[in-house]
């Protein structure tokens, strides 16, 4: 088959996992268990990996056509297919667990993939064709016909449960392939539940219920949220994509649903975001406290706290996994083709192994943020932590590092790092009242006066009349418009001024898009969304709203924004769907509803 767009696929998520669901009626991507746990449907990086599609008989001939989207507020996905004997309606969802309400959504999530098929008009023939690979596409289940209809996979440490409210399913050699109609008016439904294979036993899934106890969970929990704001629709329904990628048993959110999907058709630049960065930590709990409610910051708050543990001198990693696990080590799948023949495919990200000076002033600043808002007191570990955070970076804001774009090459002394060592010591200093006996204000604030000394003497490039990416290059880096941002300089101030339109002029792409340095092969939505924030600061309100709507014109026909674009032909690129891009767009949305926002 041909491979699909990026963007031709919808997001579904239960708070546990997620899975991607294309036009085309295939569901190619569920890790089930987790979202970075092994997968049991993996087509999205290997045609034999498994998937499991849906769709009308001859969908892809002339005559037929699609349009879909969410039920509003939801991640329950609705795709009408038309074609020239009639249209139906198929509903796809990861199942709520019953009687979830508020932020219990996802707490206990029975990792069930919901498809319920309506008919519109005419009658419409439909094949189903299940086929389950386990373990990222290395196990081929035994299929085993059950009572009433149903069918189980088996293979490894997996079992996949696969049964209909009004067909009876058979076994066959390596799936499950179905045939039948649906004429106006007629239902047909089907769920798919995952269970370790030495775990809990097998539960009776009911797919008509199920669903509607779904759409009941999601409108529940959007509920209890508010924004009153600039673009309330693209900001709330970014705030569900958010809370997609949350996985609510401890708050943490994943960078991103996927694996591997590359930076540039072909490339190598294909890496893990199944985890969660603390990079991302500060724009994350602002993005939330923005657009969802100060319960899902805290709760991420308290992910990042018991993941770092006790400070010590080893530079804290800048991600972790989902339950706070420090160790993540990359190994690359050797039998998995890549996403459009892109390798190699990687499972793990060695990142968290790199120095990376910007994650304790993300952290500190996280805590100054939560804290000054709601004003509620610190207690012993999260003061604990601040004040180790900061010693830490009084005792290595020196050193060089690998830099926020998580460079595999060299060290060096990047600006963006350097700022967020700034940060840090600023936060702490503001936050020192309230941090007890081992605060040492003074000292912090004299080595943070040190910081920005040096990164304003060091980090200008006369030649290339802008701040540059690292200390002694001439080389122009989006990074830099962290600084207005963060409040390390002004964006009104004369060299930042001229390094925001370097910026713009260097690296813009067209079409609004920024890349992250001059040889980056697409665009970077963050970066774009970061110079809205820094045109609004600078006092062009007028044009940042235009790039706004630009650049959040790149998301797909359902709302969704992978993390780069295409600069020629406006494809979407990288992993997807994309926290940070969404993240971008929230902060970008708040900033021009209220730009003296911190």
């Amino acid at each position: 088959m041909d491979q699909p767009s990026i963007s031709d696929y919808g997001f579904l998520s239960d708070c546990r996992s997620g899975a991607l669901v294309g036009r085309n009626g295939s569901i190619d991507w569920w890790c089930p268990d987790r979202f970075d746990s092994p997968a049991v449907f993996g087509r999205l990086l290997d045609p034999a990996a498994g998937h499991w599609q849906l769709a009308p008989v001859g969908a892809d001939r002339p005559g037929c056509r699609v349009e879909r989207a969410y039920r509003p507020e939801t991640l329950v996905l609705r795709t009408v297919h038309h074609t020239p004997q009639g249209s139906v309606a198929v509903t796809d969802a990861l199942a709520a667990e019953r009687g979830a309400r508020g932020h219990q959504l996802g707490l206990n999530s029975p990792a069930v993939l919901l498809r319920c098929v309506e008919g519109l008009s005419g009658r419409v023939r439909l094949a189903s064709d299940f086929a389950p690979r386990p373990d990222h596409g290395l196990l081929t289940p035994y299929l085993h016909d059950q009572p009433g209809g149903t069918v189980r996979a088996v293979a490894g440490a997996t079992v996949v449960e696969l049964c209909s409210d009004s067909l009876t399913l058979c076994a066959g050699t390596d799936r499950v392939h179905t045939e039948f109609e649906v004429a106006a008016g007629e239902t047909v439904s089907f769920a798919a539940g995952y269970r370790a294979a030495y775990g809990a036993p097998s539960v009776r899934l009911d797919p008509s219920a199920m669903l509607a106890e779904t759409v009941q969970a999601w409108e529940a929990f959007r509920e209890t949220h508010q924004y009153q704001g600039c673009y309330p629709e693209l900001v709330r329904h970014s705030a569900v994509v958010l809370t997609g990628l949350t996985y609510a048993r401890s708050g943490a959110v994943a960078a991103a649903l996927t694996t591997s999907l590359p930076e540039q058709l072909g490339g190598d630049r294909n890496y893990d975001y199944r985890y969660a960065w603390l990079r991302d930590f500060s724009m994350t709990l602002r993005a939330l406290w923005v657009a969802a409610c100060p319960a899902e910051a805290s709760r991420l708050f308290t992910w990042a706290a018991h993941s770092i543990g006790q400070v010590g001198a080893d530079p804290v990693p800048v991600l972790f996994g989902l339950a706070g696990e420090r160790d993540v080590s990359e190994r690359v799948a050797e039998h998995l083709r890549g996403y459009a023949d892109s390798r190699p495919v990687r499972f793990g990200n060695d990142a968290w192994r790199q120095r990376q000076l910007d994650v304790p002033g993300e952290v500190v600043a996280a805590v100054w943020r939560l804290h000054h808002l709601l004003g509620d007191p610190l207690d012993h570990e999260v003061r604990e932590m601040v004040c180790g955070l900061t010693e830490q970076v009084a005792e290595t804001w020196r050193l060089p590092d690998r830099g926020m774009w998580e460079s595999r090459d060299v060290d060096r002394h990047h600006l963006s790092s350097k700022v967020l060592c700034w940060v840090a010591l600023d936060r702490a200093v503001a936050l020192a009242p309230r941090l007890g006996e081992r605060a040492d204000p003074r000292r912090w604030a004299t080595i943070r006066d040190e910081v920005r000394d040096t990164v304003l003497r060091s980090g200008w490039s006369a030649r290339a009349g802008a701040y540059t990416g690292a200390f002694g290059s001439d080389e122009l880096d989006a990074s830099v418009l962290f600084l207005p941002v963060v409040g390390f300089l002004p964006a009104t101030d004369p060299r930042m001024r001229a390094t925001i339109d370097a910026v713009e002029r260097v690296l813009g792409a067209g079409g609004g898009l920024i890349r992250r340095w001059e040889t980056d092969p697409a665009g970077f939505l963050l970066c774009s969304f970061l110079l809205v924030e820094c045109l609004v600061l600078a006092g062009e309100r007028e044009r940042a709203a235009a790039l706004f709507e630009r650049v959040a014109g790149y998301a797909n026909d359902v709302g969704l924004l992978s993390e780069q674009i295409d600069p020629d032909t406006g494809a979407q690129l990288g992993n997807t769907p994309q926290a940070l891009s969404h993240i971008g767009l929230i902060n970008a949305a708040w900033r021009l509803t209220d730009p003296t926002t911190d």
